[in-house]
């Protein structure tokens, strides 16, 4: 409480003067966004490095199909999921999130593949497993959707609703003589 005798002026000229909290109240302006920016840097990180291990598994579980193990084998879609599952890390949630679409074509010119993502953003999962035989153009595509936390502040990478992002890993490829 200012005494009696000093000047609202002097009052006001002082508090301006006095630098003590400043770094704290500049700190609290800023925090927010900067955590915000860090938590988002990190989880684009985790996004790439989920499609990262995602694209290696799709990579070596077509190699598969291409050598024609899978076909000797006579790998059911069950199977071959149980294969791919077998592959992945912690990181997801193989057996309800992993999606697997295997198709086979007579020719590179005839490949046709589909947006999995209809027009009000959901995902429709293709549900094929034609591996092919030998000669046969396959292309093989998992899907998982991965959850996203760092949707606000106008940062928002979903493709698809409820703050998920499709990853997508492909492999096409000819069939080896076997």
């Amino acid at each position: 409480m200012p005494s009696p005798g000093v000047p609202k002026a002097n009052i006001l000229r002082r508090f301006r003067r006095n630098r003590r909290g400043s770094a704290a109240v500049e700190f609290a302006l800023v925090a927010p966004l900067f955590f915000g920016l860090l938590f988002a840097i990190i989880e684009i990180a985790m996004v790439f490095f989920a499609s990262q291990v995602l694209e290696t598994v799709a990579q070596d579980s077509a190699r598969l199909i291409m050598t024609g193990q899978v076909q000797s084998a006579s790998l059911t879609q069950a199977q071959f999921k149980n294969l791919v599952c077998s592959k992945i890390t912690v990181m997801f949630d193989c057996v309800n999130g992993i999606s697997i679409d295997v198709k086979s074509y007579p020719a590179f010119s005839s490949v046709n593949i589909a947006d999995p993502i209809d027009a009000g953003k959901n995902f429709v999962p293709p549900n094929n497993y034609l591996p092919g035989v030998a000669g046969d153009i396959v292309v093989v595509r998992l899907f998982y959707k991965w959850p996203l936390f760092v949707t606000g502040l106008g940062f928002n990478v979903a493709n698809i609703g409820n703050s998920q992002r499709l990853l997508t890993a492909t492999a096409a490829f000819q069939n080896e003589p076997f």
